[in-house]
């Protein structure tokens, strides 16, 4: 297993977000974790990448108690895309450069560069490698997010609701991109999400949490009517479109 979760709480003060959360995920997994606003899937990402402490529990990646790894051994095994980069007033390529930072010692070598310009290339981003990131639209800018995660070469991504204020086309894309990576370099993906038929069409597993539990965690006969309505609180119907799995709200 790349990844394992075990028993994990969390509280916000005397809040109590996480409750004994517990889930596995392998090499070459697309996970995409489900549930309402609130539910605690922004901060579940953020203890599997301990930027926020877990309460008690235990989070192994690679046989590897997370707590015990320093920050420049976490980021070279999990990459983490937020909701919203966060860049500075620098060129893409730069951008992408610092993914490189938990391996550089003294200065940028000659590998980092290489590294770099691959990620780049691999996202299509030759063409704006020389421009300030910060005027890129919302689809280049996530994909920019997400080459410099790759620059980091981890073995677990961290998606934070990746597709928020996209345009379809580019949800689509991101979706895609997020796919074909991790089937190409076998790692794994846990991604935040909203939209249940984008998750369908992205995620081999899924993760459906209510009120800071796992209600549901299995492959896409977890998603049912039932479980929607418990979870979301929305009667739904199912259809099979094309051969694809549909939500379509009653």
């Amino acid at each position: 297993m790349s990844m394992i979760v075990k028993d994990v709480s969390f509280a916000y003060s005397k809040q109590q977000v996480l409750k004994d959360v517990s889930f596995e995920v392998a090499r070459g997994d697309c996970v995409a974790v489900l549930g309402t606003n609130g539910v605690g899937k922004s901060t579940l990402l953020k203890c599997l990448n301990k930027v926020v402490n877990v309460k008690s529990g235990e989070i192994t990646v690679h046989n590897r108690a997370v707590k015990e790894l320093s920050g420049d051994e976490l980021a070279q095994i999990i990459g983490y895309v937020p909701q919203k980069g966060c860049f500075s007033d620098c060129t893409v390529f730069d951008a992408v450069l610092l993914g490189r930072k938990p391996y550089i010692k003294w200065d940028v070598t000659q590998n980092d560069l290489e590294i770099t310009e691959k990620v780049v290339k691999s996202l299509s981003l030759e063409e704006f490698a020389l421009r300030k990131v910060n005027c890129l639209s919302g689809g280049e800018m996530q994909k920019v997010a997400i080459a410099r995660a790759l620059a980091q070469q981890p073995s677990v991504l961290l998606f934070d609701e990746p597709t928020s204020n996209l345009d379809l086309k580019n949800q689509l894309e991101v979706i895609q991109i997020i796919k074909d990576i991790v089937r190409e370099q076998q790692i794994s993906a846990i991604v935040t999400m909203h939209d249940l038929n984008l998750a369908l069409r992205f995620a081999d597993k899924f993760l459906m949490m209510k009120d800071g539990e796992i209600y549901a965690m299995g492959g896409s006969e977890i998603i049912t009517p039932n479980n929607i309505l418990e979870v979301y609180g929305v009667r739904v119907a199912i259809e099979n479109i094309n051969g694809n799995k549909v939500v379509l709200p009653n």
